[in-house]
């Protein structure tokens, strides 16, 4: 099928939309006292034994929902779509992303610049699986799909939510420089991003001492994790490549959730959407959504998380080619999502 440029979809849709929608979204950034209210304050009944021990774990899970929903305002703030400004995104992102000690720096560049300018394209998007001639002749790659791999019917295959997120993100900060990423100087500026983080969660370890720091931090770590990758992995990953056009009604996927649940995650869901218009704040997801369904129905994709979630843990993370996902070890193939009306013998870049 013919791909499309992300211009190309702009140049339709915007005429259309209400001013406001290109504004940022200031009032979001009240999430981030919220949710560090929220977390100290059960940090604080923690450690004070102000909280049944049996509650201890609930308490956990509920940090690492605060924690989740902190990175997703990072998310948008380091687009502009909270607040202007290159220095206070870089401060305030800080402390967004501190719950992965993730550096607003390498953020920047591996998510803000690679990833949304090359999304989908083989060899240069840092953030898809590899295809089948990259598996077999790199030991990495085949490590990445086979042991931290969301898939092939694996329970172990799970793990890979619970710390998946943070691997990819020290994966991606030790090697920014060799990759191009980072110059020596922003590398060595996201080193120490990084490294400030680790200290303030090792002077929270000192100061609440180890058991409260499982629960205060390495459990909802795992929780927020877990959450943050559902969405990552279920954005992308189930969909073509598009090696010569970055076409975002093609290669990216929107999930749905109960209204509550996509409020809490700042709709971050909206993820068509967010790759047509990154520096817009979340909050118009559904707005830019019921554009997309007016001009592009027949192109545009989205499905409930559950769902998504399901035909991940199904399917493999090997490309075979652009539109055909691979089993290496047994050859089972997969086809990817396509636009309705569009065949999977119709390759993406048509």
């Amino acid at each position: 099928m013919e791909l499309r440029s992300i211009a190309t979809y702009a140049k339709t849709v915007r005429p259309g939309l209400p001013a406001s929608v290109f504004e940022p979204a200031r009032s979001r950034v009240l999430w981030l006292p919220v949710h560090a209210a929220l977390i100290a304050t059960i940090a604080w009944a923690l450690t004070t034994g102000r909280v049944p021990a049996a509650l201890w774990p609930v308490a956990s899970i509920v940090i690492g929902f605060s924690l989740a929903g902190s990175v997703f305002l990072g998310h948008e703030m380091m687009h502009g779509g909270v607040i202007r400004g290159r220095r206070a995104i870089r401060v305030l992102g800080w402390f967004c992303l501190l719950p992965f000690t993730l550096s607003p720096t390498l953020w920047t560049a591996w998510h803000n610049r690679v990833h949304h300018n090359h999304c989908a394209m083989p060899g240069k998007d840092p953030d898809m699986y590899p295809t089948l001639l990259e598996y077999q002749t790199s030991r990495a790659a085949r490590i990445m799909a086979d042991q931290f791999g969301l898939g092939r019917r694996r329970l172990i295959s799970l793990f890979s939510l619970f710390v998946g997120f943070t691997g990819q993100s020290q994966q991606m900060l030790w090697t920014a420089r060799e990759k191009g990423m980072l110059s020596p100087g922003l590398h060595r500026r996201a080193i120490a991003e990084f490294l400030l983080g680790v200290a303030f969660w090792t002077a929270v370890g000192v100061i609440v001492g180890f058991v409260p720091f499982v629960f205060i931090y390495l459990l909802p770590f795992v929780v927020a994790n877990s959450i943050v990758m559902m969405f990552i992995m279920s954005n992308h990953n189930l969909s073509p490549l598009t090696p010569t056009v970055n076409d975002p009604l093609v290669n990216s996927l929107s999930v749905t959730l109960p209204r509550p649940l996509e409020w809490l995650t700042l709709d971050f869901g909206y993820h068509v959407e967010h790759h047509l218009f990154p520096t817009v704040s979340a909050r118009h997801g559904k707005v830019v959504r019921a554009a997309l369904l007016e001009h592009f129905p027949e192109r545009y994709q989205s499905m409930p998380l559950t769902s998504a979630l399901v035909q991940l843990y199904r399917t493999a993370r090997v490309y075979k080619d652009d539109t055909t996902l691979i089993d290496p070890p047994s050859g089972e193939t997969f086809p990817t999502l396509m636009p309705r009306g569009a065949s999977h013998d119709q390759a993406p870049n048509g």
